[in-house]
């Protein structure tokens, strides 16, 4: 009796991947990201290439959605060295603006929607990026910057590829600092978090000695003494 009724395919839906929106316009914003979270992502919005640049060199995203159109958006250019492991980017763009954009779209890298866009083409376009940016997904219980990860339900770091052998007590010391990013922490913070007291001096500077053995084998160095204060998560050029 219904054998000749076709249903309409339920859209594809997100796994929790957490998007970067770069869009300076209130009410695209509040289209994009109310619709881009109903449809299962996390989403972070930023008005300006500028402020986008600054989020991605404190964390990981899953992918970027960027106006275009943005008077800054060079800020966002490939050859940007403050960008690591940059993840794929969708334009919003006018069609105007194609000829100029087309020849820097990589394959899997790079797409692009016209203005004015219909929401279920971002959509689409969104999942065929995804799809195509490996098989890694985000997890909501996971801290980052740059290239370090750590992954709370598996008790386990990686600073980019790179696995890191952490004992508990150092990933314990590791998830304090990357939750107080470009904060100094003194060596009292410190004990009481990772120990539940404190320890002395001499025992806070060997866990952070193992710790960096561990995380800065790769550059840029990542962990830092304020002498005379704590220690500190972040990059080199960051201002405390």
């Amino acid at each position: 009796m219904y054998g000749g009724i076709r249903e309409k395919p339920a859209p594809a839906r997100g796994a929790g991947q957490h998007l970067l929106l770069v869009v300076d316009e209130p009410d695209m914003a509040e289209l994009l990201s109310t619709t881009l979270e109903l449809a299962g992502y996390r989403i972070t919005v930023v008005g300006s290439g500028t402020e986008a640049l600054a989020r991605l060199t404190e964390r990981r995203f899953d992918l970027l959605v960027v106006d275009a159109t943005l008077p800054d958006m060079e800020s966002l250019g490939r050859d940007r060295p403050a960008v690591v492991d940059r993840p794929p980017v969708l334009l919003l763009t006018v069609y105007e603006s194609l000829d100029r954009l087309v020849p820097e779209l990589g394959p899997g890298e790079r797409d692009y929607v016209t203005k004015p866009f219909r929401v279920a083409e971002v959509l689409a376009r969104v999942q065929v990026l995804l799809r195509g940016s490996g098989p890694r997904r985000p997890r909501l219980d996971e801290l980052g910057y740059r290239d370090l990860v750590l992954d709370d339900t598996r008790c386990e770091a990686r600073r980019g590829t790179r696995r890191l052998d952490l004992t508990p007590a150092e990933y314990r010391l590791l998830r304090h600092l990357l939750a107080n990013a470009h904060r100094v922490l003194s060596k009292e913070q410190i004990g009481r978090y990772v120990w539940g007291d404190f320890r002395g001096d001499n025992a806070i500077e060997q866990l952070v000695s193992r710790l960096r053995r561990k995380v800065d084998q790769d550059a840029p160095v990542l962990i830092h003494t304020r002498r005379g204060f704590g220690y500190w998560l972040g990059g080199a050029d960051a201002e405390l």
